[in-house]
């Protein structure tokens, strides 16, 4: 009976409204990867494109491992009229949408084979200006749960993923079944419909209550003791503070090893995932069986295994579950190798895309509650930013390379092998940080408690007063 209602339990905890807004502006964080990557991939390729061309092509994603350089921006300035519209996050989220929008119309009038320069140039403007949506976007969803509420840091960091895997797949897999008869620019035309449409979801949310003015006002009258100069105080709390405050909470060497920890998990899926569009096709896949298997049940088959991944996490932990599924997530590089071998079986491409959606939303949703973790509350945006740019680094910088690799080892089932490989490094630093982690939970749940009891005790005061 006590297991049925727990389970019951951890069911209606997902109908929290606040897990419905992560998830509907997730979704506007994983569309522009559809749009300048698998997108753009398969147009490519169909244009006539090399595999080398292609895959620097992706170079445009470095700047995703860079945007926390201009993340203190979104944690401190407020956007003149939008606001006092829509609040801190939600303005920064709906300016880069409407970016976006009018660069998504501009590339679907382009024809990348006669004119790459254009393409890339539009094709960099909306990787800037997504990686800017992603700060405020990641920021929205730290906001929105005390670090107190542990249960819920998986629970949003799965409506993240599904959301994020919702905005990247669906209007994929809608791409792809309609590139050969619409042909790529009309598809892109379809695609400004759905950036729109996103627009209209940054209205429809609320915005989160925080404790963030409040601790940057603290943070800014402790510098004002030093620093007279109020230009100065602001540019020292904006963009010096949220890494200082970093480095002392978790000591220089903990946080080094949790920065290049971050920057090595995810390079294996990286090079998989830029090569993977272009493999399909060599392989022989069709435009529409991408669009069925690799988007549409690959789609389905992440928001199950996401839900699946956040429910582990809640019961036996993060970093068990990062642990876990980065050895998962490994062995499941290993199914493309067979697929390379084979030759383009349906069946086993559906089998590959199931594995593979599993390990990665597993892996994922430990991962982003791992960064979440971390960040504080008075600059979520900036060290969140610093994290998730790390990993962005890794998978954009040194996955431009994968075209080239597969070309220097001119064998499919060799690349995806040394995929597996790469995660190796990170899980023997994760390994080496589990005590630490260890403490950081404890401690997260000891404030939770404290917290709890001085409510208790002050709505006692309170009752015995009355």
């Amino acid at each position: 009976m006590s297991s049925a209602i727990s389970w019951k339990a951890t069911f209606c905890s997902y109908l929290d409204k606040r897990l419905l807004w992560v998830f509907m502006l997730a979704c506007s964080s994983g569309f522009p990867w559809v749009l300048i990557g698998s997108n753009m991939s398969g147009w490519l390729k169909d244009a006539g494109l090399t595999r080398a061309a292609i895959g620097y092509f992706g170079s445009v994603f470095t700047v995703y491992a860079f945007n926390f350089l201009w993340a203190p921006l979104i944690d401190r300035v407020k956007l003149p009229l939008l606001y006092s519209l829509l609040g801190q996050r939600r303005s920064w989220i709906f300016l880069c949408q409407s970016v976006i929008l009018l660069l998504t119309l501009f590339i679907a009038g382009v024809d990348p084979a006669m004119n790459i320069a254009l393409t890339s140039l539009l094709a960099l403007g909306i990787a800037i200006s997504s990686a800017t949506q992603d700060i405020a976007v990641d920021a929205y969803r730290i906001d929105s749960f005390a670090k107190s509420q542990t249960s819920k840091l998986p629970q949003a960091s799965a409506m993240a993923v599904i959301g994020w895997w919702t905005g990247y797949s669906l209007p994929g897999y809608f791409a792809f079944i309609n590139a050969d008869s619409m042909g790529w620019n009309g598809v892109y035309y379809g695609m400004a419909f759905v950036v729109a449409l996103l627009m209209l979801f940054t209205i429809l949310v609320g915005e989160p209550a925080s404790e963030r003015e409040t601790l940057q006002q603290q943070a800014e009258d402790k510098y004002n003791k030093v620093i007279k100069s109020r230009v100065a105080t602001w540019f020292s709390v904006t963009v010096i503070e949220p890494f200082w405050d970093f480095f002392k909470k978790n000591g220089v060497r903990v946080a080094l090893t949790i920065l290049l920890f971050v920057f090595l998990f995810k390079i294996g899926e990286a090079f998989l995932g830029r090569m993977s569009i272009v493999f399909y096709k060599e392989v022989g896949f069709s435009n529409e069986q991408i669009g069925h298997y690799s988007k549409l049940m690959g789609w389905g088959a992440t928001i199950f295994f996401t839900l699946l991944g956040s429910i582990f996490n809640v019961k036996f932990g993060i970093v068990r579950g990062l642990m876990i599924g980065g050895i998962a997530m490994a062995g499941s590089n290993l199914m493309f190798a067979w697929i390379a071998e084979s030759g383009p079986s349906e069946h086993l491409f559906l089998a590959t895309i199931l594995v593979d959606n599993f390990t990665t939303a597993f892996s994922t949703v430990a991962f982003v509650s791992f960064l979440t973790m971390l960040t504080g509350s008075a600059f979520s945006a900036t060290q969140y930013a610093l994290l998730a740019s790390l990993g962005n680094l890794g998978r954009t910088t040194l996955a431009s390379f994968s075209g080239e690799l597969v070309d220097l080892l001119n064998d499919w089932s060799t690349f995806f092998i040394i995929t597996s490989l790469m995660v190796i490094p990170s899980l023997v630093m994760l390994y080496s940080l589990r005590h630490f982690f260890d403490h950081v939970s404890d401690k997260h749940r000891s404030r939770a408690k404290n917290k709890q009891r001085k409510a208790l005790e002050t709505e006692a005061d309170t009752n015995s007063v009355n």
